[in-house]
């Protein structure tokens, strides 16, 4: 499924933005995420330098996230805004570009890879809170687009762990974040 141009910024910034209010409301950079092994300054220094690698590797540079623990949601901030406008290049969201499923635009895999990465690690970063973040319909609907077009793939060590046994009665979430390896 194609996203069109003119939706990129749009979902680019809907998930960008939760994000980035999680990211303000850390208080504890050393706590425990869902992720194995990492720590919420780990979460965030991967969910950057992810972002980073991709601008990079089509010819753009965003600013240096130091991944210090000082003065972090303002580094945040400073590379978020440098991805929102990014989001909102026509010229470089169009470009062509080949990924491990195949053909799409640049402004399409910024959004099946990276705001997938967003919306997903943003509940593990709150959960390193303790607080439990919500995901909308629209949300929702983009992990499981994403997923889906993953498909086995997903599971690859490194990426996500396998999924996870949820209740017959879980809500829409929980059987999400079941198909993640993630416990609700």
């Amino acid at each position: 499924m194609s996203i069109p141009a003119t939706e990129v910024e749009a979902r680019w910034n809907e998930a960008s933005e939760p994000f980035t209010a999680v990211v303000r409301a850390v208080r504890d950079w050393d706590a425990a995420t869902p992720c194995e092994g990492w720590d919420a300054l780990d979460l965030l220094d991967h969910v950057v330098g992810a972002e980073r690698d991709f601008a990079a590797r089509q010819g753009r540079e965003v600013p240096l996230f130091d991944g210090s623990r000082q003065q972090t949601a303002n580094q945040w901030t400073k590379h978020s805004a440098a991805l929102s406008a990014l989001a909102g290049d026509e010229e470089f969201i169009m470009k062509p570009m080949h990924t491990a499923l195949g053909e799409m635009t640049v402004g399409e895999a910024m959004i099946r890879f990276h705001a997938f990465d967003l919306i997903v690690h943003r509940w593990d970063l709150a959960r390193s809170q303790g607080v439990d973040e919500r995901f909308t319909d629209a949300e929702m609907d983009c992990i499981e687009e994403s997923l889906d077009l993953f498909g086995d793939a997903a599971y690859t060590p490194g990426i996500l762990a396998q999924p996870v046994p949820v209740a017959d009665d879980a809500d829409r979430q929980a059987r999400l974040l079941g198909r993640l390896g993630r416990r609700a």
